[in-house]
């Protein structure tokens, strides 16, 4: 009993070192997290596009940009309140400059893609900025024309209207919230509901400096006299100006007739605005929510399906995560993966023409194409498929079965051990891999198995090629699909994965590939004399087809023929008659005088005879 508690004792002392230790650990891990995550070199920090960060701030961006676009018009028609809150204008005016500035040296440190990797060099950044038609545009939104002040007073704040020139960042917000919110066609319409707003808004601002300059209260059409305690208010100037612009714009409801020139040209540029804008836009809108996509839709995956199918199954918000970067990856950087699909719109001959074009420098890179034909290049690339994949994705793994082989395209992958940490060697742009499962080499120990885990360090473009379409593809190329086996015996040979033959073994692999080439041979020669016997039997009933219409149309021919000849032999032997009897007459006679004197009658009958002859012959001649 003593030993078991003794032994219990000890056992609890080591379990609560070790928790003690367990604990010590993590909070060493959690602190080290903590001083990697605050320490940030600030001097090499470079933005990355498709963070969130970046995205973030283009959404801080929407205010100084809308804040300059609604409220520098509204304080230099409104003189009452540019008046009244002058200090509140300037401080957000400074605010947002500031913002402005921000964003300049943003621009300076925002990275972009070279072969799939983030560049980070600060000297590229930069020179990549300047060069770029951005930087103009930034550099004049932040020109000082506030010192214009000085010479024009402090209520003019129109000479801030550079600060307009900040649109393009507007543009670019609204097109990442639009590719990252769930519900799109909804974005569209606030979107557009947020232009007409800032287009009534600016007319209204106008009609009432036009009002001023007219004189309020002058007719009907201007805005009322503002001695008036009821149009007097600030707010109630505005709330009319915008009430009476929406009138004239979308045409609703009667508005006083004008009176005035200055009047009747405001009207007019108002009713071709409303033409030209609202009876396009709000006429169109529901082509416009159900249309507005298709275009993106053909060149790139349906992202809105995708969206509702991972919300209806709860799906995790990683993985969601990793699907809408995927996504705003191939929309910020137009990568097309269906260029198949388009180009079967196109005959054959331009599909070739087309994607050899477009794809024929990738191949080129790739070294076992490099001196094949062009007819195998071109249907080699009919039947790429472009694939795209993200950061620390595998493209595959060892031991799986492949069913294709890769091209880079663009970016770096890295073959890594099965821990995925240590790197063998990276691939760039032109090289292959995954020949060696789809090839059927002999003696490749791996069979059609994968050798390798290849992974893409950032984003990659790959293309794909099957190994059906591959075979298919090398049946009537042998040089290229030997310089390929050949490939692949040398780097099974190099990772030790290729069975050693002997020479018996090759030798009736020799044989056996000649039996089956006479085999071909002669199965080549049956089907051509199978066709040489089909060709005689269809001759030979022609004939027979022939001979019997031959037959059919010389049926009534028979009887004339047989009359003329059968004429023709009775009158030959008739002569041949005649002259016999003349000579037996002769000798004849002279007995029959001797001993007989009736021989006159016979001689009649004979005489008879040769008119009944000569008759015959007449109607002989006439039937000719």
């Amino acid at each position: 009993m003593n030993t078991n508690r003794w032994v219990r004792l000890f056992t609890w002392q080591r379990m609560n070192k070790n928790d003690e230790e367990g604990e010590n650990k993590g909070q060493e891990s959690t602190e080290k997290k903590k001083e990697e995550t605050t320490k940030i070199n600030w001097k090499q920090w470079v933005v990355d596009p498709s963070e969130d960060f970046y995205y973030t701030w283009l959404q801080i961006m929407i205010l100084p940009i809308c804040y300059n676009w609604v409220i520098i018009i509204c304080r230099t028609c409104f003189y009452d309140i540019e008046r009244t809150y002058l200090a509140a204008w300037l401080t957000l005016d400074y605010i947002c400059d500031f913002v402005y500035v921000f964003d300049t040296v943003i621009g300076f440190r925002t990275g972009f893609l070279e072969q799939g990797i983030l560049v980070k060099d600060l000297s590229r950044l930069k020179m990549r900025y300047l060069r770029s038609s951005r930087f103009k545009w930034d550099i004049a939104s932040l020109l000082p024309t506030d010192l214009l002040y000085l010479r024009l007073g402090i209520h003019t704040p129109i000479v801030r209207i550079n600060r307009f020139l900040r649109t393009g960042r507007l543009n670019e917000a609204l097109d990442r919230m639009e590719t990252r919110t769930s519900y799109p066609n909804t974005f569209r319409v606030a979107k557009l509901m947020l232009y007409i707003f800032v287009l009534i808004h600016w007319n209204a601002c106008v009609y009432f400096s036009l009002s001023n300059y007219i004189g309020f209260g002058a007719d009907p059409w201007v805005y009322p006299n503002i001695s008036n305690p009821d149009f007097a208010s600030t707010r109630r100037q505005y709330f009319y100006c915008f009430w009476f612009s929406t009138l004239i714009l979308t045409t609703v409801g009667d508005t006083p007739t004008p009176e005035r020139e200055e009047e009747y040209l405001f009207l007019i540029a108002d009713m071709l605005i409303a033409v030209l804008v609202f009876a396009s836009v709000v006429g169109s809108m529901g082509g416009v929510i159900s249309s507005l996509r298709d275009r993106d839709n053909v060149f790139f995956p349906n992202h809105e399906l995708v969206k509702g199918y991972l919300r209806s199954r709860r799906i995790s918000k990683e993985l969601q995560k990793r699907v809408n970067d995927w996504y705003q990856h191939l929309h910020i950087n137009k990568k097309i993966t269906r260029e198949n699909e388009i180009l079967q719109h196109l005959p054959i001959t331009l599909q070739t023409a087309t994607a050899v074009s477009v794809h024929l420098p990738t191949l080129s890179k790739v070294t076992i194409f490099q001196n094949c034909e062009n007819s195998l290049l071109e249907q080699l690339v009919l039947k790429l498929r472009p694939q795209v994949y993200s950061p620390g994705e595998y493209v595959c793994r060892k031991g799986d079965v492949g069913h294709e082989m890769y091209i880079i395209k663009e970016g770096k992958l890295a073959v890594v051990a099965d821990d995925g940490v240590t790197q063998f060697a990276v691939l760039g742009d032109g090289n292959f891999f995954g020949e060696i499962s789809i090839l059927n080499i002999k003696g490749n120990k791996s069979g059609n198995r994968r050798t390798a885990n290849i992974r893409s360090i950032g984003h990659s473009d790959l293309f794909s090629l099957s190994k059906e379409d591959l075979t298919e593809t090398l049946l009537e190329y042998p040089a290229a699909k030997r310089l390929l086996e050949e490939k692949g015996r040398q780097i099974l040979t190099k990772m030790g994965m290729l069975e050693e033959t002997d020479e018996g073994e090759v030798e009736v692999e020799k044989t056996e590939d000649k039996v089956k080439r006479i085999e071909g041979s002669l199965e080549t020669l049956q089907t051509k004399l199978a066709r040489l016997i089909a060709e005689l039997e269809s001759s030979a009933c022609k004939m027979m087809h022939r001979v019997e219409q031959l037959e059919v149309q010389t049926e009534g021919w028979e009887g004339i023929v047989a009359e003329g000849a059968q004429g023709d032999i009775e009158y030959q032997l008739k002569v041949k008659e005649r002259e016999i009897g003349d000579g037996d007459e002769e000798g004849e006679g002279e007995k029959e005088d001797e001993e007989e004197p009736v021989v006159g009658g016979e001689r009649g009958e004979g005489d008879g005879g040769e008119e009944s002859l000569g008759e015959k012959e007449k109607k002989v001649g006439t039937d000719k």
